[in-house]
Order: structure tokens, then sequence, then C-alpha cells
């Protein structure tokens, strides 16, 4: 539910508008007159405006430019049965989230409406995501391959320049790259990560670049895509080498021209948006292999950030580890707890073919399953993939993909059993997009409600 005002002096308008709206579950408020609605506007909070632009007492641009003084959060929609170009392009620079034309078809209200909500979603989830950035969302470490990377991401951030960030499943990719939009110029403007590989290939262009209605089965509205979202903010493509090919030479586009259509439509929209991309592959590999193109490569990797394996920086596993257990006992309510010796020396001799991202949910279970104070190397043992830290130890090439493979469905079933199968939850607890937890759930013949049998 949404909190709408409506500023209009036309009364079929406003009853209208308010129906509709209603309808959809939002709480809806209006006003007759510009004056009225600014102080609607200072006593009450506002989620989107629908804006007349001529107003009995002052000038709806007015309005506007007086809203986004006071309150630059609100997403102004404006309204006009005199519509023009120039009157349109003047309040979307002065910060109109759109713009439409008396009478409004009530299905193009609903679609801006929507459009103008979730990307007020995303500007106050970044919001509150810098708020709570902590520890945990750097990259922890006192390792001489940290520093470097620490360096490169302040003098990345500095700049508007694009970053291509290379590293294994579980390095911290993602990480690097908030830590870039946290120091850069817009770090106050939206952060929007895509996962190119969670997302179907017949979607991924119309999840970058947004749809028209009616531009394919289910496109039952207009919808802004990714890059739209990002825009005057930083888009961050992870796995991006998984994108297809079509979808390629549009982002291609965007980087050289930045612009775009959305699918099925003939309008330009032009973005200005920062782009991070990440891969876990080797990216000249799959340029080599066709998969990826090598015009788009040279595009993305202005300046390269490799992220090294856990293996790599082995002198910062006991930060990370003294790091995690505190953070987890206290999460759950656990009293202090310590790593033995012993339990170190295990923890620093383990392969992590999952890096961080394994070290950090071994760290949880065993300061769960644990009782004691103490936490030795036999207690461990029983909570690492040995299987796969086995086959590893042989130095055997041909057995490490098969190795991770091992790791990771065992990983994926240990979480589907703390969570009861629940997929939501469980894909939340991995950092993974639901859609590529049921991939991986197909692909090791997991079944969710059986889990733990």
């Amino acid at each position: 539910m949404a909190r709408i005002l409506i500023i209009d002096d036309e009364p079929n308008i406003i009853k209208t508008l308010t129906a509709i709206l209603q309808d959809e579950g939002h709480e809806v408020s209006s006003a007759k007159a510009g004056q009225e609605g600014l102080g609607f506007i200072k006593r009450s909070d506002v989620d989107v405006v629908l804006l007349d632009v001529w107003l009995p007492d002052i000038d709806g641009i007015e309005v506007l430019q007086r809203v986004k003084e006071s309150r630059p959060d609100i997403a102004v929609i404006m309204i006009s049965g005199h519509g023009s170009i120039d009157i349109a392009v003047k309040s979307t620079k002065m910060g109109a989230f759109d713009f439409l034309e008396k009478p409004p078809s009530m299905e193009r209200v609903l679609t801006s409406v929507n459009n103008a909500l979730e990307q007020l979603r995303l500007r106050r989830e970044n919001l509150q995501l810098r708020r709570e950035a902590g520890m945990e969302d750097e990259m922890i470490g006192g390792s001489a391959a940290m520093g470097e990377i620490r360096q490169t991401i302040e003098t990345a951030a500095a700049t508007n320049a694009r970053v291509f960030i290379t590293g294994g499943n579980g390095t911290g990719k993602e990480l690097v790259a908030r830590a870039i939009f946290r120091r850069s110029k817009r770090s106050d403007r939206p952060f929007i990560k895509v996962n190119c590989a969670a997302i179907p290939t017949e979607l991924i262009e119309s999840e970058l670049f947004g749809h028209e209605k009616g531009s394919f089965t289910g496109a039952i509205a207009r919808r802004l895509g990714k890059f739209e979202l990002a825009h005057g903010g930083t888009i961050f493509l992870d796995e991006v080498c998984d994108m297809s090919a079509s979808a390629q030479a549009k982002v291609l586009r965007v980087l050289q021209e930045q612009q775009f259509e959305r699918v099925g439509g003939a309008d330009t929209i032009t973005v200005d948006a920062r782009v991070i991309s990440a891969t876990n592959i080797d990216a000249e590999k799959a340029i080599s292999g066709g998969s990826f193109r090598e015009d788009l490569y040279y595009r993305l990797n202005v300046i390269p950030i490799r992220v090294p394996s856990l293996a790599e920086r082995r002198d910062d596993i006991p930060l990370l580890v003294s790091y995690f257990m505190e953070k987890f006992t206290k999460e759950h309510g656990l009293g202090s707890k310590e790593i033995t010796a012993d339990g170190m020396d295990l923890l620093l001799a383990h392969p992590w073919p999952g890096n961080v991202r394994e070290l950090k949910n071994v760290i949880e279970r065993i300061s769960i399953m644990v009782p004691r104070e103490e936490i030795s190397a036999a207690d461990i043992k029983k909570h690492l993939a040995t299987k796969a830290a086995g086959r590893v130890s042989q130095g055997d090439a041909s057995s490490l993909k098969s190795a991770r493979e091992d790791f990771e469905r065992e990983f994926i079933v240990r979480a589907l059993e703390k969570n009861d199968g629940n997929i939501t939850l469980t894909a939340k607890e991995l950092g993974m997009e639901r859609t590529n937890l049921h991939r991986k759930i197909k692909q090791y013949g997991i079944e969710p409600g059986k889990a733990g049998e």
C-alpha cells in the first residue's frame, strides 16, 4: 500500500483517480489547489503525487519545484490537459517521474504509479543498506592482496569508469562492487544488481531494458528495465558472461550511446548509469569460444579487479573466523565461543573451494551446532565437506570440478534441511536468486522436501 496525493482542480478527475487507486489498495488523499497540496505534504507522509500542471492558485510546475526542494524522495507524476513537449521536458528535467496527458488512461496511470513505487522502493532500500553498512559489506582481511584491492577500490570510486571484477564463486565480487558504489559520487542514487545467470535467456532483455505492453505473452503492462531504474546511479551486472548474444549487443549499444529501446517499443530511452560487471569464468576463454563479445569485454574492462580465492590469502582466515564467530553468536543469541589452536590449524589447511562464502556458512553452522565454548578440530571436521576436500587434496585437476559439485550439492542439501525445504529462505541464506537455486536443485537431483532423508 502506498500513500498517494492527487492535486487537481477537476472533481471528476479526483473521483476517478481515487477510485482506481483505492481499488489497488492504496491510501489516497486529494487537494484542489497547489497551496493546499503543499500544506498536506508538510503535514503527512506521501509516496507519490499526481499533480495537474494547471491549478487555480499557483502553477503546477512551481508546485513540482517546491516538492522536489522539500521532499526529493516523493515521486511526482505530472498530468496536463494541454500537454506539450516543452512542458513535459521541463517537468522531467525538474525531477518529475512521468508526464501523462488528460484524460489519462487508467491503465497508464496504474503502470506509471507502479513503476514510480518500484523505483522509490529501490531508492529507500539502498538508503537502508547504506545506513546498515558495516564490516560485513567490507572486504575483511589484512593480507597484501586485500590491501591492493582496497587501493584499487578507492581509485575506481573517484571516477565513473566501468569496472570489471573477476574471481571464483564466494570470493566477494559483489562486496567489491558495493564498496565502489558506496564511495562514489553516485552513492545517493540507486544501486541495481542483475544476476545475469539467474534470468532465463528469453527474459533477460526485458529484465535489463524493460518492455511495452503486449510485446510478448504475459506483458500485460509497461515495465521499466534495470538500466532505466539505475538512471543516475550504478548497475551491477553479475555473471555478465552468461548474457545472451542479443542482450550483449544491446548492452554494448548502451555503453556506446547511453541509449536503448524497451522490448516491443519504438521510443529511444536515454540513460546515465555507471556499469560494474563481474564474472566467475575466464572471460578471454568465453571470447575465444564465441559465447562473449570481445568488443563488449573491452568496453566493460576499463578498470579490472581480480578478487583472490581464500586459498590465496590464507593469512586472512583467522580474522574472518573471528569476525563471523562474533557475528553469528550475537545474531543467534549464543554465548561467546572460541576456536581452539588445532581447530584453527584445520581451518587454515582446508582448501575452501567455496571461498569466503563457504567459510562463513561453516562458522555459522559450528557456532550453532557445537554447544561448548571451545570448538575443537574434531567438532569442525563434522561440519566440513570432507569428501570434496579429500578429492581436491589429491591434486587431481580432473577431479576439481566434481569435488566442487559434491561440495555445492552437500552445501545446498544442508541449507534446505535447515530451512525445512523452504526454497525462498534457503536462497536468501545462500545469497542466490530463487531461479538459480531451482536450477541447481534440478541439476543435482535434490528433492527439497526430502533433503534430510
